[in-house]
């Protein structure tokens, strides 16, 4: 599958910040797919399910957060409330009806916010090593205490980027979404991906996250072998037939 050329789109917030994406029409619901923490939708991931969606005629959206990739505004200003709200509006401007939600990592938490707020018009969700209240549960007290008193916390990367920053709103807002301690009120049918050998997200998190969706149609997958990224050719192979499924 090779994919095609999709001309960059912008869609324009409130406060004028434009946001890039990329929209093929096509049949059933629109794949929808949301990257991870200071991704964008260039990653290998979105760009594979692009590529099945274009051959199989499915509509598929992919965009960036204000701040990340093509998109204007300032990554160290940007919060999981500013970045959902980025998210609905640029399904609002696109003009997008039915669509599935594929979230990877801070885009599966994100998915949850954003499915939350469209209601019905989510038929489905995947989540790849999502990760819901990693402001909670992925740090300590002396990361509280360094965000309480400089404002930001900074963490060494390993996908390219040095290093990770943190700020203390990005924190604030994600403590305030807080989504596994309390039951998630989300029906439609939700597919959970997760790798055992992931070093960021323990595959606990995906477990946790099926119990307290509503839903009674979720599947957690795991794969004993997996990382984080999911990258390798068998883990995209997963997630294209997962998705496949639940556009049928």
């Amino acid at each position: 599958m090779t994919l095609p050329e999709s001309p960059v789109q912008v869609a324009t917030r409130a406060d004028g910040v434009r946001l890039a994406f990329r929209h093929v029409l096509g049949h059933g619901p629109t794949l929808v797919f949301l990257p991870g923490y200071k991704s964008d939708m260039q990653g290998g991931k979105a760009q594979a399910l692009a590529a099945w969606a274009a051959d199989q005629g499915v509509g598929m959206l992919r965009l960036d957060y204000s701040g990340c990739g093509e998109s204007e505004g300032a990554f160290e200003v940007g919060t999981l409330d500013s970045w959902r709200d980025d998210v609905l509006t640029v399904i609002a401007q696109a003009g997008i009806g039915p669509l599935i939600l594929i979230g990877s990592s801070m885009g599966g938490w994100l998915m949850l916010l954003v499915a939350e707020a469209l209601g019905k018009q989510v038929t489905a969700m995947v989540g790849i090593a999502a990760a819901p209240d990693f402001t909670d549960w992925d740090f300590n007290a002396a990361d509280r205490a360094t965000i309480a008193a400089t404002g930001r916390i900074e963490r060494p990367s390993d996908c390219g980027y040095e290093p990770m920053v943190i700020t203390q709103g990005f924190w604030q807002s994600g403590q305030s979404n807080l989504r596994l301690t309390h039951i998630v009120e989300i029906d439609c049918p939700v597919r959970l991906i997760h790798g055992q050998c992931d070093p960021d997200v323990p595959w606990e998190t995906s477990v946790k996250l099926a119990q307290q969706l509503r839903s009674s149609d979720v599947q957690t997958i795991l794969l004993k072998d997996g990382d984080h990224r999911l990258s390798r050719d068998q883990d995209i192979a997963l997630l294209i037939d997962t998705v496949a499924k639940l556009t049928c």
